[in-house]
């Protein structure tokens, strides 16, 4: 597996600083144990965030310095990965990456999944307090309503596969969307796409059947 979409720089900063909401860094860690260009990334920003608390400590931060050293980590995004590359034990397909375990169960055979429309069910994890973690399966062939964001999302898709506006989105691809994005998912034929996702607002959606709902749902 080699995602092709990544994670955004802002979100490897803050999740390297511990400041991201539980939901967002559960996705963040799943999508990290198999990416390793974003494993790379993170180690960039880990040192972005010494060479933040040094001069904290000392005289403050030029302007300047910041900009040099966020150039520095948006750099890694076109180079290829310097984690050396090692042999992975065989893949259970039925097993959930570990980071969803405390949440969700450790196997998709034992989800209890609950249907929110034609072909769409969903999991939502209620011990997370400060934001909205979900797993989502949505029928192959299907289209989830148009929508934007009254925050952030972050979704990594863990089976199956959707496209959208922003292209074509496969297992391990994560889509680091804001509220400036509005799209339209519509999964692949075949298999169900499944996706994890964290929200820190509620969506926004265009068609009036879907907003009606959604207070039913709470997505």
């Amino acid at each position: 597996m080699k995602p092709h979409h990544h994670l955004d720089t802002a979100t490897l900063i803050g999740y390297s600083a511990g400041a991201l909401p539980t939901a967002f860094a559960v996705v963040v860690s799943a999508h990290l144990s198999i990416c390793r260009t974003c494993r790379e990334q993170l180690r960039d920003a880990d040192l972005v965030g010494g060479q933040l608390m040094k001069q904290q400590e000392g005289a403050p931060l030029s302007a300047s310095t910041r900009d040099s050293l966020l150039a520095r980590l948006r750099a890694t995004e076109t180079a290829p990965a310097r984690m050396p590359t090692t042999a992975h034990p065989a893949h259970d397909p039925d097993l959930l990456p570990a980071a969803l375990h405390p949440y969700f169960g450790d196997r998709y055979s034992t989800l209890r999944w609950r249907m929110i429309g034609p072909g769409v069910h969903h999991i939502r994890a209620h011990d997370v307090a400060d934001s909205h973690l979900m797993l989502l399966r949505t029928a192959p062939g299907r289209s989830v309503p148009m929508h934007s964001h009254g925050g952030n999302e972050l979704t990594m898709i863990l089976q199956g596969s959707y496209d959208d506006s922003l292209g074509h989105f496969a297992p391990g691809d994560v889509a680091d969307l804001d509220v400036d994005v509005e799209h339209q998912p519509i999964t692949a034929p075949g298999v169900p796409c499944i996706c994890l996702a964290a929200t820190d607002a509620p969506l926004r959606f265009s068609g009036w059947l879907a907003r009606t709902l959604q207070p039913l749902f709470k997505l």
